[in-house]
């Protein structure tokens, strides 16, 4: 499982790269921004714990699977954030993949 990958490389992980390897556990495609908003509203209103993430896409390896582009993707991401409660659905966030965090996470239908 991708999620599990993801993990074993490091317990807390940008919600970027979390996002990603949900979308390919799924076989679904990650390059959707309304999506990722969708998900990190479901995080937030889950009550995962999150922490703004300075993330630099270009630095954490900006091309990804499929010839698809993490900063443009983040580019577009900011063109279009919004915020909910406070929290600004379009950002890169810290998140710790714990199992109970896993199970919440595989529970987004967006």
């Amino acid at each position: 499982m991708q999620l599990e990958s993801l993990r074993n490389t490091a317990i807390y992980q940008n919600t970027i790269d979390t996002w990603i390897a949900l979308c390919q556990e799924r076989g679904s495609d990650w390059y959707d921004t309304a999506r990722y908003k969708a998900f990190i509203r479901h995080l937030l209103d889950g009550g995962i714990a999150v922490k703004k993430f300075p993330l630099c896409i270009k630095e954490a390896g900006g091309e990804y699977s499929r010839g698809r582009d993490k900063t443009t993707f983040a580019e577009e991401l900011e063109s279009g954030a919004e915020d909910h409660n406070g929290s600004n659905l379009a950002a890169a966030y810290t998140v710790k993949l714990s199992d109970s965090t896993l199970a919440a996470i595989r529970e987004f239908s967006g």
